[in-house]
């Protein structure tokens, strides 16, 4: 797969997200994903995205940076939302906060199947 072709699907990906039509996710995602080592499949991966939205309602994900390769993409995402209750631990209860994700995607057939996620939550915590 020409990197080029990983960049676009990855958008595709992501605009897929924002929309939360989660009946394309599939088209993107493979049956067996893992996050962050964790096992999840296609289901199990859909049920944590769903949850995200869930636990912030305003969530968009914001492209800032992405490189990709034959097989991989590196992507630095940018969020500026409200976190309903305790998002990562923490008491947000609504307030705004921005911060980053740093994510790392393996593709296999054009699908996502291994996803590496660090989120910036010293920058959550600061402003709090």
């Amino acid at each position: 797969m020409v990197k080029t072709d990983l960049a676009e699907i990855y958008r595709n990906y992501v605009t897929c997200l924002n929309r939360q039509d989660w009946p394309q996710l599939g088209q993107f995602v493979g049956d067996d994903v893992s996050h962050n080592g964790r096992r999840l499949g296609l289901s199990g991966y859909r049920a944590m995205l769903e949850q995200d939205f869930r636990d912030i309602p305003d969530l968009r994900f914001d492209v800032v940076l992405l490189i990709a390769d034959a097989s991989r993409v590196a992507s630095r995402l940018a969020f500026d939302c409200s976190p309903e209750g305790r998002f990562l631990g923490l008491d947000v209860d609504g307030r705004r906060v921005s911060f980053t994700e740093n994510v790392f995607y393996e593709f296999r057939d054009g699908k996502i199947v291994e996803v590496w996620s660090v989120i910036d939550k010293l920058a959550i915590e600061a402003q709090l």
